[in-house]
């Protein structure tokens, strides 16, 4: 199976090639940047495309990160996601941002808990808790820091990953086991959302943005001009 895998949900742009009977990551491109995915994205998979001598026709499917994460970068990557399946007339698979995150630490030992863990800003975290076997320990949310904190400590000395794995760290309740691990990163790696693209069921229909909060931005409803 080829997989096309593209993420812009955070503060990357990226895309990747993989060959899951090959088992490799044919090709992989990825920028870190806060903005510019729009710009940055469509240039981007065509390189990879090209470095992979892949052509759309010859993929079987399009893994998307669909969040939580940017509101404009999740829209960007699920747009072009979205498009180039109709194009080439295969499947778009979602993939959350924080699945994506915890998954090669899932990989290297099962046995434990891995809490994902995004900097939501305005002192709040996005939060997903993994038990033993991968299975969901806590489903994804945002919530306050504090909570997220008390809701990752249950889990025992978990792994923390995810821009916020300091922040949820440092808050860490005193005589709970201490994280076991602190992998601070600002985005997944493109090749597990590759990965799990590769895996996932494409029976969920169209990949559509998990924002799990309502936007910053809000219309300014009291300077609305009335309708005549």
């Amino acid at each position: 199976m080829r997989v096309l895998a593209i993420d812009c949900a955070l503060d990357a742009c990226a895309a990747a090639v993989l060959d899951s009977d090959a088992g490799s990551i044919i090709a992989s491109e990825t920028r870190a940047m806060v903005r510019g995915h729009a710009e940055a994205l469509m240039p981007l998979i065509a390189r990879v495309m090209s470095n992979a001598e892949v052509e759309f026709g010859e993929l079987d499917r399009i893994a998307v990160t669909v969040g939580p994460g940017s509101f404009t970068g999740l829209r960007v990557g699920i747009s072009a996601a979205r498009g180039i399946a109709l194009a080439a007339r295969k499947p778009a698979i979602a993939v959350t941002t924080l699945a994506a995150l915890a998954a090669p630490h899932i990989a290297d030992d099962d046995t434990g808990a891995v809490v994902a863990a995004i900097d939501a800003r305005h002192d709040h975290v996005y939060l997903q808790v993994f038990g033993p076997g991968g299975r969901t320990l806590l489903p994804p949310r945002v919530a306050p820091l504090r909570e997220a904190v008390r809701a990752a400590a249950t889990s025992g000395s978990a792994r923390i990953v995810g821009s916020a794995a300091v922040l949820v760290a440092r808050a860490w309740p005193r005589g709970e086991l201490s994280p076991a691990k602190i992998d601070q990163r600002a985005a997944p790696d493109i090749a597990w959302v590759a990965r799990l693209g590769a895996v996932s069921s494409d029976a969920e229909g169209p990949p559509k943005p998990l924002y799990l909060r309502a936007p910053d931005a809000q219309p300014q409803v009291a300077a609305r001009l009335p309708r005549r």
